[in-house]
């Protein structure tokens, strides 16, 4: 018998209730905070971004961001102030805003009327408040309902004009361990200032400001020493900045509105292309597009009427025009290039010669690896059908499936841990990758090496980003080695290895390393699996001191039942992340390099400082 259907079964959401019950809708993921596309920091992005459209428009010259240790963020910035008769619309009023006003806030980057009633409803704490024309108003929230509520603007001549909002996350709806990382929380300020020059961010009291913009941006993100003086252009509604340098890949920042497109888009496309075309018409050459890109770092950053993203967290522009019923955004990133690249190449000849001697060295590197790319692709052919090391699973992040978030590899090392992960895994979206014992140390070596290389050409034919990272075949790449020193120093190779050929796996979120338990703490009614001396120690408060221990050596020695366990619902997965900068390759150096007394004296000397400490 099927069930009714009555107009009772039809139910009508307010906004507080749509938010909190599809917090994903307006926030994307919802996460602990670990990694920058979370949730927590979408929320503050559009407290910060209403206060950055106040300078955009021409008030205030500050913002200061205050976040405590228990979590609770304030954003107080200098501009004109909320009218105070709008202060309750803004704060609990959907689809309520300035911003559908495109002579007030043409080019903004805020949500629209969305993004602050989407703080207010998935707060625990949250605080407006207003000076404007010598009066103030506040209004305090708790989850999108009224908490308290200044009846009427008070008198307050002696406080700067301007908008004050506080909030504290609800751990009701994000993971209770849920904490903002103040690396990433000063990466986001470090943009706000690149793509503002002039206006300054204090987060808990350090300041942020730039005075050349991108060109400020890119100086300071580069790994690499770059091959000439980097090239600026300015024009109405884009700028632009890139260099190019040794290095072999592509790397891009691209703004929309002061919006961090970390996906690209349409705008990105668009410059991609205008340079290969601007520089072939310079040089009266047909270079390759890969070769003109080739080491090619750069930022662009556009302002948009009315941009359309693929996302509701706006990492991606889907637009195809610069404003409603303009030109489109192709013509118009190609005309600036041709225009004002065109102008800068003559009137720098040095530069210009800079750019093709890279060109024709990225020219002759890719014509040498022509043949071993060739013996690599045969050998990836071959390996798809005679090698065991790869266990393939059924879903593939590349491809439409619908469970292609959740497509993992594990890359063990040895048959007998990817023995007991093959066993027990989800053949539907895990896939296991064994290692042949310890791999190259590639640092300094040339992409040639990756081809050479049996063991890292068949990696980077099962991950399948021989060609490009978006044919990616998983969306997590696990490294699963034992925590011991031997698979510490796997893990140390194996990053050295995607940081030197692939740094864009880790920049787009999709390199983990899988937690491993130490000890196995037991009695015959449980099981508890620890990862540390201070979980045993609990554990055995918990179970009682007669309780079986065991120390785990390595993975080899846990059963496919136990792996199960660790690779199912339980599995726990620290995402590598990767502070931009010159620091990365001076870290890689000095850890992977070729100055063994340099590191002998490092590990001498903090393991004394250890003992020290331990003694003490």
């Amino acid at each position: 018998m099927s069930a009714s259907y009555t107009e009772e079964d039809i139910k009508s959401l307010d906004w507080r209730e749509h938010i909190r019950m599809r917090p994903g809708m307006y926030i994307g993921k919802l996460g602990d905070g670990a990694v920058q596309d979370d949730g927590i920091y979408l929320l503050l992005k559009e407290v910060i971004d209403n206060s950055v459209d106040e300078y955009v428009m021409g008030h205030g010259r500050e913002i200061r961001i205050d976040i405590d240790a228990e979590g609770r963020v304030e954003v107080r910035d200098f501009g004109r102030g909320i009218p105070l008769g709008k202060l309750m619309d803004c704060a609990a009023k959907i689809n309520t805003g300035a911003k559908y006003d495109s002579e007030a806030f043409k080019k903004s980057v805020g949500l629209n009327g969305v993004g602050i009633k989407a703080v207010n409803a998935l707060s625990e704490f949250f605080e407006i408040q207003a000076w404007r024309e010598g009066m103030t108003k506040a209004i305090e929230f708790s989850r999108g309902e009224i908490v308290e509520e200044m009846k009427r603007p008070r008198a307050s001549t002696k406080t700067k004009p301007g908008t004050r909002l506080a909030f504290e996350i609800d751990r009701e709806i994000f993971p209770p361990q849920t904490s903002f990382k103040a690396a990433i929380v000063e990466r986001m300020c470090r943009y706000y200032a690149f793509l503002n020059p002039g206006l300054t961010l204090v987060f808990n009291k350090q300041k942020f400001k730039s005075k050349h913009g991108l060109l400020d941006l890119l100086k300071e993100e580069l790994d690499d020493e770059p091959l000439y003086d980097p090239v600026s252009l300015s024009g109405l509604d884009i700028d632009v900045a890139f260099v190019h340098t040794p290095s072999s890949g592509e790397e891009y920042y691209s703004f929309v509105n002061g919006q961090h497109t970390t996906q690209g888009g349409t705008h990105l496309g668009a410059f991609r292309e205008a340079i290969v075309k601007v520089l072939r018409e310079f040089y009266k050459k047909q270079y390759d597009p890969a070769d003109i890109r080739s080491g090619l770092e750069a930022a662009i950053s556009v302002r948009v009427e009315e941009p359309v993203f693929e996302s509701q967290t706006k990492t991606k522009l889907g637009s195809s025009v610069i404003a409603p019923g303009g030109e489109t955004i192709r013509t118009f990133i190609g005309n600036f290039l041709r225009e004002e690249l065109d102008n800068y190449l003559h009137k720098h000849p040095k530069i210009a010669e800079a750019i093709q001697k890279r060109i024709l060295a990225a020219e002759r590197e890719r014509k040498e690896l022509k043949g071993v790319k060739k013996m690599a692709r045969d050998r990836a052919r071959q390996a798809k059908l005679h090698n065991k090391k790869l266990r393939d699973c059924r879903a593939h992040w590349n491809t439409k499936h619908k469970k292609r978030a959740k497509t993992t590899v594990f890359i063990t090392e040895g048959d007998s841990a990817s023995g007991s992960i093959t066993s027990c895994r989800d053949v539907e979206t895990q896939a296991v990758f064994s290692l042949r014992g310890k791999p190259l140390n590639c640092y300094g070596l040339s992409r040639k090496v990756v081809y050479e290389n049996e063991e890292f050409a068949l990696l980077q034919a099962a991950l399948g980003i021989e060609q490009h990272i978006e044919d990616l075949r998983y969306n997590r790449v696990v490294i699963a080695t034992d925590a011991d020193v031997d698979g510490m120093h796997i893990r140390l190779l194996l990053l050295t290895f995607f940081l030197q050929f692939f740094p864009e796996l880790i920049r787009e979120g999709h390199l983990y390393i899988l937690e491993t338990p130490l000890f196995r703490v037991r009695t015959k009614k449980q099981t508890v699996y620890c990862f540390d001396e201070e979980e045993k120690g609990q554990a055995l408060e918990k179970l009682g001191k007669n309780a079986e221990i065991t120390r785990f050596k390595g993975l080899g020695e846990i059963s496919a039942h136990e792996f199960k366990f660790m690779i199912g619902t339980a599995m726990r997965l620290d995402p590598v992340l990767m502070e931009e900068g010159k620091g990365l390759s001076e870290m890689l150096a000095f850890y992977m390099g070729k100055n063994t007394p340099d590191r002998q004296g490092f590990i001498i000397n903090n393991l004394r400082a250890e003992i020290d400490r331990a003694e003490a």
